[in-house]
C-alpha cells in the first residue's frame, strides 16, 4: 500500500486563485489610502506653516514668502518629504499652496489676513484640497 502525503495540484491551484482574488480586492484600497495620506501630509504642512508665519510676523511685522521643500528650513518650518509649499504675501496677509510629488494633480491651499482666497481654499485659516 502506497502512503503518499502532500497536496494535490488542484488544491494548490485553488489556494493560488483565492490569494489572487484577495489581492485584487486589497490593492485598490491600499492605493486610495496612500492618496489620503499625501493629502493629510499637505494639510498638516499648511497648518504648521500658519503657526510659523504668525511667529515670524510677531518678530518681524512681515510675513515670510518663498518656496519650501523638505530640504529647506526657515524660522523652524520645514515641510514633509515630497511636499513643496509656495507662499505669497500680500500686505497684511498671506496665502500658500502645497503640492506633493507623489500626488500629481492634487493641490492644497490656505490663506490668512487680507490676502484673497486661493483655490481650493475658501475659508480663511482652513486648508482645503482638491
Amino acid at each position: 500500500m502506497l502512503n503518499r502525503k502532500g497536496f494535490t495540484l488542484i488544491e494548490l491551484l485553488i489556494v493560488v486563485v483565492i490569494i489572487g482574488i484577495l489581492a485584487a480586492i486589497a490593492i485598490p484600497k491600499f492605493a486610495s489610502t496612500k492618496q489620503k495620506a499625501y493629502l493629510a501630509a499637505m494639510k498638516s504642512d499648511l497648518r504648521n506653516l500658519a503657526t510659523a508665519e504668525e511667529g515670524y510676523f510677531s518678530d518681524n511685522t512681515a510675513y515670510m514668502t518663498g518656496t519650501w521643500t523638505s530640504s529647506t528650513t526657515t524660522n523652524g518650518y520645514t515641510p514633509s518629504a515630497g511636499v513643496t509649499v509656495v507662499v505669497a504675501g500680500a500686505g497684511a496677509g498671506w496665502s500658500a499652496t502645497a503640492n506633493h510629488s507623489q500626488a500629481p494633480g492634487k493641490t492644497c491651499a490656505i490663506f490668512y489676513g487680507t490676502s484673497t482666497a486661493v483655490t481650493p481654499a475658501t475659508i480663511e485659516g482652513e486648508p482645503k484640497c482638491n
